[in-house]
């Protein structure tokens, strides 16, 4: 390197990082406390010590060569973290798990001749993975959860509130805002069975060596099988896992970070649903997300209500779904045994995809908790459409008088392209229904109760109730260990 490279590059690592290098918005602006510290390098720096306590622990109880003044000199220092003196070490033998297993046996040499003993770094590595992958499966699982309830709690309360329906996003038949909501809701339910089906099946690595074979734990328990067995067992245990993989190359198959991610994709795409609802209702100005009493919407246009919240929880879900085929790729390239091209790949996509993940889905309970309903709107854009939809209805009632349903048809074709022009072309209201009670082929009907917007609904109101009998209530029992969250909206 030219000198003045050297230079520059030795100035660079001088920096005050606050403000003068780029640090992930995720973490400044999206993710919670609580995650952001999941994926820090503190706390992957403990998880590694975790399992090699757990190792050492495990290997002094079966009498495997690790002394009690070795646990415990491992135990004083687990939490005895110096990063700058583990990027010291890393700096000269260009490995991290080894800098950090110097840095770990300089706080407690009682254990250095020891520490890792017939372990491979995937031995901690992936091990740790799995425990840091199970606790941020069950931090999105509690905002998930939370999100379901609220949106459940708002489909109760507009559960009877008719309002335009949108196929195309061209009005339609008329549903009610309830059953919309609960739309949402249910393909968060979906995600939230899909969650826990992978925290179900979420298995520790294990203690396998190299390759995967355990040739080394086998040596180490004096080729006894049933030994390694116990060692494993008891391993696991520790880390709080029953079951480990049946079978792993020097890793985890790559693919359970995939279905994970592909998990968090599917809860990004619930989110880009519900999110982008929201800002077309909110063009239409009949629902809209919560906007503070000082918060501004545009720097020029001081009257805007911008749906800032649902437009970054869009961005972030269209983001997390582009991870997954990211994992996807990753899990196919692994070759044979073992390939490095998978780490700096999950070191990216697994933290950013729950970051992310976790930041929109704070948006979107904050979005359903604090939805700002406008009924007189609903109402007005309902009763604009409702002429149209109320044709058929007339067209019965007509020919069980005992008229003719092909004449009515066509004057009703007639009168509804001259009122749909003067909407279209001329801004005027919709007069339907007046050219109707002018036309003398249409006497005598009551064209006034084809209007009410309770006899368009069919059994959206019902259909909520059995969602929230048969669906929500279910999971608030299941979901009973789950507290109340609050989301960390920064900005």
């Amino acid at each position: 390197m030219p000198p003045e490279h050297r230079r520059r590059s030795r100035t660079a690592r001088r920096i005050d990082p606050a403000g003068a290098a780029y640090v992930s918005p995720l973490v400044t602006r999206n993710a919670s406390a609580a995650m952001a510290e999941l994926f820090s390098p503190r706390r992957r720096a403990l998880e590694w010590r975790r399992v090699w306590l757990a190792l050492a622990e495990s290997q002094h109880e079966l009498k495997l060569g690790v002394s009690s003044a070795a646990v415990t000199a491992l135990r004083r220092g687990l939490e005895r973290i110096d990063l700058a003196a583990a990027a010291a070490h890393e700096r000269r033998v260009k490995h991290d798990l080894v800098a950090h297993l110097l840095a770990y046996a300089d706080v407690a040499p009682a254990a250095r001749r020891v520490l890792h003993l017939g372990a491979t770094s995937m031995d901690v590595v992936d091990n740790a993975d799995a425990v840091i992958l199970r606790e941020a499966l069950r931090l999105v699982r509690a905002w998930l959860v939370n999100v379901v309830f609220a949106l459940a709690e708002q489909a109760d309360l507009h559960r009877d509130l008719p309002c335009l329906g949108y196929t195309h996003f061209q009005p339609a038949q008329v549903t009610t805002l309830g059953k919309r909501i609960s739309l949402w809701a249910w393909d968060f339910v979906r995600d939230l069975d899909d969650l826990e089906r992978l925290l179900s099946q979420l298995r520790l690595r294990g203690l396998r060596g190299a390759t995967g074979t355990q040739a080394s734990f086998l040596e180490l328990c004096g080729g006894r099988a049933a030994m390694v067995e116990r060692l494993e067992a008891r391993f696991a245990g520790k880390l709080g896992f029953s079951a480990c993989e049946p079978v792993t190359g020097q890793t985890y198959s790559r693919k359970v970070d995939a279905r994970v991610i592909a998990g968090l994709a599917g809860i990004a795409a619930s989110v880009h649903k519900l999110a982008n609802d929201i800002r077309l209702l909110a063009n239409l100005r009949e629902v809209e997300e919560p906007f503070e009493e000082s918060q501004v919407g545009s720097s020029a246009m001081a009257y805007k209500r911008n749906p800032m919240l649902s437009e970054r929880a869009t961005g972030l879900a269209r983001f997390v779904i582009s991870m997954a085929q990211s994992a996807f790729q990753t899990a196919a390239e692994q070759w044979l045994e073992r390939t490095l091209d998978d780490s700096s790949a999950k070191r990216l996509i697994v933290p950013e995809s729950f970051l992310a993940v976790d930041g929109m889905l704070q948006i979107a309970l904050r979005v359903a908790r604090g939805l700002v309903v406008y009924p007189q709107v609903i109402r007005a854009r309902l009763e604009a459409e409702l002429p149209f939809m109320a044709t058929e209805r007339i067209l019965l009632d007509a020919v069980r008088s005992g008229r003719d349903r092909q004449e009515l048809h066509e004057r009703i074709r007639r009168h509804s392209q001259t009122a749909a022009r003067r909407v279209k072309q001329l801004g005027l209201p919709n007069d339907l229904l007046d050219r109707l009670r002018a036309d003398p082929a249409f006497d005598g009907l009551k064209l006034d109760r084809a209007l009410d917007p309770d006899a368009f609904i069919g059994l959206a109101p019902k259909q909520v109730e059995r969602f929230l009998r048969d669906v929500a209530a279910p999971l608030r029992r299941r979901c009973a260990d789950v507290p109340r969250m609050e989301p960390e909206i920064r900005v």
